[in-house]
């Protein structure tokens, strides 16, 4: 396979990032250099997908304390805490956002109270992003070891949306999952749902997997359970931007449809996310933020409306699968099944062995 193209990189001065919203047209690279210029890329999907947030969002707080001019511990700690509430306030839905900045939190406080300069603080910080950046691509490779042992020799996989490269700091976890059993010499032809309104199948799922020289097909979104009734899907594996403690699961519009057909024809449907997802204090889907995102996305392609004037519009951004319709679920640390409440503990409370396949 072709080796990805970085999806977010660390430099002394900025924070560099593909531009998501030109692929596969152009590969644009963005340059941040603020912590509020990496906090607009979050919130204007210039970066996307749980796992890559939460890179992004890390190595913008690191950012912007690097670039502060406080030199008093005060004035610091002030800044510190805006700088958090600028990243928190981008994207609610996707728990790994929330899950870095804590992460930085705890750095921050314990640095402080060793009594650490603001300059050991600001290196401390930096070291803890790039931490994030380096453990999320391990996470997905084994998310991608564990998720290939569900993977038949020959298989017709779909996918929706995009849970690869992209949407992580490196190989992906739906994808992931699909990039190992390829390693391992199965033979994978994919099925990518276009993902309307943003097409982040279409564009990018089908632009990482063509470029791995993996069989792709892209197919509208209203064709899956077609697909499905024909015989064409052995398995549907997606990502997650938020899985809560009974196993219910959030992730791109049009994911909850799917997990329905899948069940109606029998299909295993799999969900693959790093531990960082899983969010034990949220007891059901429920509860979980439903980002809304512009009118804008729905009504109009690129620069062409396709909508009339006067139409509303509803646009959310996230639906949420509930735990019936999910046959398993893929972590760096192993696999989970039902009962959710006790599987996903176990694993976020380092519990390995529960691979009960």
């Amino acid at each position: 396979m072709a080796p990805m193209l970085p999806t977010i990189e660390w430099t002394d001065d900025a924070v560099v990032m593909i531009d998501q919203r030109k692929l596969p047209g152009r590969e644009v690279y963005v340059r941040c250099r603020t912590a509020a210029e990496v906090a607009r890329a979050i919130r204007t999907m210039v970066i996307r997908g749980a796992p890559a947030i939460g890179v992004a969002a890390a190595m913008g707080i690191a950012l912007g304390m690097r670039k502060s001019r406080a030199t008093g511990t005060r004035k610091f700690v002030t800044e510190f805490q805006r700088t958090c509430d600028l990243m928190a306030a981008t994207r609610p839905t996707a728990v790994n956002l929330f899950w870095a900045i804590d992460q930085m939190k705890r750095v921050f406080a314990a640095a402080a109270q060793a009594g650490a300069s603001v300059e050991e603080i600001r290196e401390r910080l930096t070291t803890e992003a790039l931490r994030i950046h380096d453990e999320d691509v391990a996470s997905c490779r084994a998310i991608g070891a564990h998720g290939a042992t569900l993977v038949p020799q020959s298989a017709s996989i779909l996918t929706h949306c995009n849970a690869g490269a992209l949407a992580t700091a490196g190989y992906g976890t739906a994808l992931g999952v699909i990039r190992a059993a390829v390693e391992q010499g199965k033979q994978v032809v994919v099925l990518a749902d276009e993902t309307r309104p943003f097409l982040q199948g279409a564009r990018l799922t089908a632009w990482e997997l063509v470029k791995d020289g993996i069989d792709t097909t892209v197919i509208t979104d209203g064709m899956a359970g077609a697909m499905m009734r024909l015989g064409h899907v052995a398995l549907v594996v997606v990502g997650a931007d938020r899985i809560v403690a009974n196993g219910d699961t959030a992730n791109k519009i049009g994911t909850y449809g799917v997990a329905v057909l899948a069940k109606e024809h029998g299909i295993p449907f799999y969900v693959a996310a790093p531990i960082s997802t899983v969010d034990l204090l949220t007891p059901d889907g429920s509860l979980i933020p439903i980002e809304e995102r512009p009118e804008r996305e729905v009504t109009h392609v690129g620069s062409a409306r396709i909508a009339p004037v006067g139409a509303r519009v509803r646009n959310p951004a996230f639906d949420v699968t509930p735990n019936r319709f999910v046959t398993a679920i893929v972590t760096e640390r192993g696999i989970a099944r039902a009962p959710y409440t006790e599987s996903l503990a176990g694993l976020v409370h380092g519990n390995r062995a529960d691979e009960r396949s």
